[in-house]
């Protein structure tokens, strides 16, 4: 396999990560290129204008997901002594982060489900859906937080 194929096997997979982002997520598509190239890349950290280049993006774009990234704790700056250039490297542990956030978010649900159970009288069907939603919830936080991932 050439060195070209290696590389269309990358974008392609980039590409898939970005698909997965838009579809599962809601982000954008270059949102889900940058974390998939940097997620493939070797060396880990990549300059904007490198990732800009290979996701085929243009600089504006690319700052602002740059910028959104870094402040969710996705993506993290990195300076290289005697570089001026600005790199960026995905987190170490970025998924757990995203993992984790979104298992907080469960947790807050509880207080928002218990305010519609009040307000649904207590008892009857709306009550039973909100319930159902707050039981799935919690059971998903109560498994994740009984098998937390392995460092």
């Amino acid at each position: 396999m050439s060195s070209e194929d290696d590389r269309d096997e990358v974008l392609r997979w980039i590409e898939r990560v970005a698909t997965f982002c838009v579809e599962e997520w809601a982000l954008p598509p270059i949102t889900g290129r940058i974390l998939g190239l940097l997620m493939i890349c070797d060396p880990p950290e990549r300059s904007a204008g490198q990732i800009a280049e290979t996701i085929q993006a243009s600089r504006a774009s690319l700052t602002s997901n740059m910028r959104f990234l870094a402040a969710i704790g996705l993506v993290r700056k990195v300076r290289v002594p005697g570089d001026r250039t600005t790199y960026y490297r995905i987190e170490d542990d970025a998924w757990h982060k995203v993992i984790q956030r979104k298992l907080d978010s469960l947790g807050a649900f509880g207080d928002i489900a218990d305010e519609g159970t009040k307000l649904a009288g207590g008892s009857g069907p709306r009550t039973e859906r909100i319930r159902a939603a707050q039981q799935s919830l919690t059971w998903l936080r109560d498994i994740a937080a009984r098998h937390p991932p392995k460092t």
